[in-house]
């Protein structure tokens, strides 16, 4: 089996995903991913507790996993310590829930979020700005192309905002069931509807994933 594709973003019941961790894992093996982080919603009341689940997963589950939290509507003066604290209890992964169309996200999250070199990935993050990209570029901090509805609104927007200022990108689908996890050649076409060239697209599914991984391991 030719597993390629990496998820760095997506949901399990631990917050409002449909299935367990470990399903969610044997879903993406089936689906031919390589890897895949489950990176379920957290903010101060229940951070302590989806890591403590997470990190209870065995390590030779069915394919290559990571695990995280996506910091979800934390105030942005908050982001900075809430990320600090996830990683101290051991997510290998920190996403922010970034200034989507789709959701009542507090003006200032994208900001705060590529200001912290606790941040991982600024996940959908609507109409950032060039500067805002340009922050994420130099502390290192990859910008989300979203597979998911309402989310994917502004793909064009960041792709070109990530361009300019030289951010790195990935393409992942938030994924809330086994239903939304994808394929790489729809990850391709997602790529190509946000108006990436087919080089940019082929650089952002195959060597961004692993310059992530550097970051990450």
């Amino acid at each position: 089996m030719n597993q390629e594709r990496y998820d760095f973003h997506t949901h399990s019941i631990l917050s409002d995903g449909m299935l367990l961790p470990a399903e969610m894992i044997r879903y993406a093996q089936v689906k031919q991913h390589k890897l895949i982080a489950i990176t379920d919603h957290a903010e101060f009341s229940n951070i302590e507790y989806v890591l403590g689940c997470l990190k209870k997963l065995p390590k030779d589950l069915y394919t290559d996993f990571l695990i995280g939290v996506e910091l979800t509507h934390v105030p942005p003066r908050k982001i900075a310590k809430l990320a600090e604290t996830a990683k101290k209890l051991g997510a290998q992964i920190v996403v922010v829930h970034g200034e989507t169309l789709a959701e009542p996200v507090p003006e200032g999250t994208n900001a705060a979020a590529v200001n912290c070199p606790d941040i991982d990935i600024l996940a959908h993050p609507g109409f950032i700005t060039t500067d805002e990209a340009g922050l994420a570029k130099e502390n290192n901090i990859f910008l989300e192309i979203s597979a998911r509805r309402t989310h994917c609104l502004t793909n064009g927007h960041v792709a070109k905002a990530a361009l300019d200022a030289g951010a790195k990108l990935l393409i992942n689908t938030d994924a809330h069931s086994h239903d939304d996890l994808i394929t790489q050649e729809f990850a391709r076409k997602i790529g190509m509807g946000a108006g990436l060239s087919g080089t940019e697209v082929e650089r952002i599914l195959t060597k961004n994933p692993k310059e992530f991984l550097k970051r990450v391991e």
